[in-house]
């Protein structure tokens, strides 16, 4: 359902009583009894899945999976697939400068391109109650999986002018792959850029945050907002992060929410960052209440902070807990 996205955020910000928006869907899985490998595979699943959790859960968003491999094996990257585990990328596409000035741009639909834009297709008629959020890789990170993790950041230093050459291609792509779904009726995208917290602040202008803005100006308006996701020990690049100039920020736990909190503009909506595998998956109901609710205690006086996962929460994370996370955030707002 198409909606004013700048309304939204400004009433998310106004608020006294605030909904948790964590990055819940591949555990919707076990809702459908149905495994991981299917799931990823099949967008009329995605849909499903995406509107049992938005039944279950009254969520400030629904948002559809977070696969980091999508987008990679579009361009032609080996992936593992795995009955109950998210598929990840398998080995580097590119080697070399003449690998990087062949490589095709391929067209949206491409590898499972297809079914995640109509997976989406599917949950906005599903889902009208609040704004439905497409997954979507940022550009560093793409460019990581297509050069593999480590290369790339030797690449920066030694060979930047094929960094570029992947960078830009990436982006024309997502740029495409973005529009996709926002024709599909997504109300935004949540673009993960998590490999770029491995940069240094000069790296991160210079190798993420241009190719980010380049996707987000592209495609945003009124209708539809590009959140900016980075669960990396973001910390020392706060002022990188803020030049990005989202109207949405995401952060994992591996920083103290607080510290960009501080930082981001209070126009700009900040969510996050209970720990999706240690807390949310590993941790007990008990434990899931005690970490939400100290994070709500600390953070609820920023006006635009709204309590989430750090980060995708894990396909086996138990019920119970999310149930936990749910009813602490209930209380804490009465």
């Amino acid at each position: 359902m198409k909606r004013d996205m700048n309304e939204w955020i400004r009433e998310c910000v106004a608020q006294d009583k605030k909904k948790g928006m964590p990055i819940l869907s591949f555990p919707g899985a076990k809702l459908l009894n149905v495994t991981v490998d299917e799931l990823v595979k099949d967008g009329h699943l995605q849909a499903l899945c995406m509107e049992s959790i938005a039944k279950k859960y009254d969520m400030g968003m629904a948002v559809s999976l977070m696969d980091l491999s999508v987008e990679a094996e579009a361009f032609g990257s080996p992936v593992q697939f795995e009955t109950e585990e998210v598929p990840t990328v398998r080995e580097a596409l590119i080697h070399d400068e003449e690998e990087a000035e062949k490589l095709k741009v391929p067209a949206v639909g491409a590898g499972r391109t297809g079914e995640c834009v109509k997976g989406i297709r599917e949950a906005c008629e599903r889902i009208t109650d609040r704004p439905v959020f497409a997954g979507i890789i940022g550009p560093y990170s793409l460019a990581g999986r297509l050069l593999d993790m480590t290369e790339i950041m030797i690449l920066c230093y030694e060979e930047p002018e094929m960094v570029e050459t992947v960078l830009e291609k990436a982006t024309e792509f997502l740029i495409a792959y973005a529009k996709a779904f926002k024709d599909a009726g997504a109300n935004g995208v949540v673009m993960a850029e998590p490999a770029a917290g491995l940069l240094s602040p000069s790296l991160m202008e210079e190798f993420s945050n241009p190719y980010v803005k380049k996707v987000r100006e592209a495609v945003e308006d009124d209708s539809f907002v590009v959140m900016y996701h980075n669960c990396g020990n973001i910390e020392p690049l706060l002022g990188q992060i803020q030049e990005v100039d989202a109207k949405a920020y995401s952060f994992g736990n591996a920083i103290d929410i607080e510290k960009a909190l501080e930082v981001i503009p209070q126009d700009r909506l900040v969510i996050g960052n209970i720990d999706p595998a240690g807390v949310l998956r590993n941790g007990t109901p008990e434990v899931v209440r005690e970490e939400t609710r100290k994070l709500l205690e600390r953070c609820s006086k920023y006006p635009n902070f709204v309590i989430a996962s750090g980060c995708d929460i894990p396909p086996m994370t138990p019920f119970e807990n999310m149930d936990a996370f749910f009813e602490t955030i209930e209380e804490f707002y009465k």
